[in-house]
């Protein structure tokens, strides 16, 4: 599976953006879908992840409230709303999946996840 993350762009503080991540096989839907970022200078960090039936989510404490992970397994397609954006939130960001069989304190971690997409750029601008 190859994963393709688009919908980065540059905004302002208090905007909106929404991120795609597109899969290039229906195997898509027998994994768990994570997003995480990375910022100049930092280590890549967990930002939210759904189980790979859509039902369970799980967010980083930093955008609990204003982002919302989904995915439309059908389609191969996950997503990312990420809604009152902040310039701290400027990074790269990336799609990933997780084996159907992580745990759920492992889907917080960066090791659990084995195929990762390309990320998308996004700067919020203050």
């Amino acid at each position: 599976v190859q994963l393709q993350a688009s919908g980065g762009g540059l905004v302002q503080a208090g905007d909106s953006l929404r991120l795609t991540c597109a899969a290039s096989e229906r195997a898509f839907s027998a994994y768990n879908l994570g997003w995480f970022r990375q910022a100049p200078g930092k280590e890549r960090e967990f930002v939210a992840a759904i189980r790979r039936r859509g039902g369970a989510t799980f967010y980083a404490d930093s955008v609990k409230g204003r982002f919302t992970i989904s995915r439309d397994s059908a389609e191969g397609t996950g997503y990312l709303q990420m809604n009152s954006l902040k310039p701290e939130d400027t990074a790269v960001y990336y799609c990933a999946l997780a084996p159907q069989s992580t745990i759920v304190s492992s889907m917080y971690s960066t090791r659990s996840y084995n195929i990762w997409g390309r990320g998308t750029l996004v700067t919020v601008s203050s």
